[in-house]
């Protein structure tokens, strides 16, 4: 073997470890979210779980990379373009996101998590056949207002104001105000909707609360409002004013009483997707299908209630399990309503 063929076999020896390397490189999976650091923390912890159930282990062969948002939404079509023009493997995150991802990519895998029905946003052509890049979990809080409206008025039947406080920045409060207004005509029931987009905001918001004299109010569904969990259970608290929540993560904080499903589990069941499209390499998750979340719930702060000495709701005793059905629903809650004895005049 002559001088000339040796170098050129030990020159592409050499190139071996290099590209190796490169196909080993961990993917890179953007997770943008809108809370706090505090109220994140179990929703990132819930994602890597999801995550660790098809084999991704942060940091061995999955890079996350975590993004607060916040509310800043005009901001997101620059933060998603940083992903794009760099190697990226899937982009995960809200409504906001995922509807600016899709604008910015159509190779880069998206999978969302929407409380809204992703079909009428555009997300996807459809549950069974998304299409194109775009996958996820819709747990369809919007559809559930009007449903928040009946439980609240069976625990309140004597409330003669009842108020919603929405975050008009989100963009699809306007969708939920209109079916929740809609419902409460149809009952005679008068809604005064308080609008909270900022933290300074939801003080005012209260503060008006209460000088309308709410018996009640319904927390529109918004990722702003779950990120405050923990303020505006404090705030209910405060001003004495019963509150109906979206997500069992509220009870959980300390509130009253949530109707829907749990946000915690939709940021699993998106890792678990993320971890699918991760595992087939692919381009894009054809196939996977956009899931509903299939255990909504009705949850009440059992141990917080007991904590003040709570009683049972005779309309709750009544109706047993049956509080919690609505039609996407595959599991049911076996659950109380729970209020708390210091505020009779609002809860008889």
């Amino acid at each position: 073997m002559n001088r000339r063929k040796i170098i050129t076999l030990l020159g592409g020896a050499a190139t071996w470890p290099i590209a190796a390397h490169a196909q080993q490189a961990i993917p890179a999976v953007p997770l943008i979210y809108e809370a706090i650091p505090s109220e994140a923390t179990p929703f990132i912890a819930a994602f890597q779980r999801g995550l660790a159930e098809v084999g991704f282990a942060e940091g061995q062969n999955v890079a996350v990379e975590y993004h607060n948002a916040g509310s800043h939404y005009e901001h997101l079509p620059a933060l998603v373009a940083e992903f794009v023009n760099r190697p990226t493997a899937v982009i995960v995150g809200n409504t906001p996101v995922a509807l600016a991802a899709k604008k910015a990519t159509s190779t880069i895998p998206i999978v969302f998590l929407t409380g809204t029905d992703p079909v009428k946003l555009g997300l996807v052509a459809s549950f069974n056949r998304p299409g194109g890049n775009v996958t996820g979990v819709s747990f369809l809080s919007a559809a559930t207002e009007t449903k928040r409206l009946g439980l609240l008025r069976e625990l309140l039947p004597k409330a003669t104001v009842i108020a919603a406080l929405a975050d008009p920045n989100f963009l699809t409060t306007a969708g939920q105000l209109k079916d929740l207004q809609d419902a409460s005509r149809t009952v005679g029931q008068e809604i005064q909707v308080v609008e909270a987009g900022t933290d300074s905001q939801l003080d005012s918001g209260f503060a008006t609360l209460a000088q309308l004299r709410s018996d009640a109010v319904i927390v529109v569904a918004a990722p702003f409002f779950t990120s405050r969990r923990e303020r505006l259970v404090a705030l209910a608290d405060h001003y004495r004013i019963p509150a109906m929540y979206s997500w069992r993560e509220f009870p959980a904080a300390g509130g009253l009483m949530s109707y829907g499903t749990s946000f915690t589990d939709a940021f699993r069941q998106a890792g678990v997707y993320s971890g699918r499209i991760l595992r087939r390499k692919a381009s894009r998750p054809a196939g996977a299908g956009a899931d509903q979340i299939r255990t909504g719930h009705q949850h009440e702060d059992r141990q917080g209630a007991r904590h003040r000495g709570a009683q049972r709701d005779p309309v709750a005793r009544r109706r047993g399990n049956r509080i919690g059905e609505v039609p996407f629903v595959a599991a049911l809650a076996h659950g109380w309503l729970w209020h708390r004895p210091t505020m009779p005049q609002r809860l008889c």
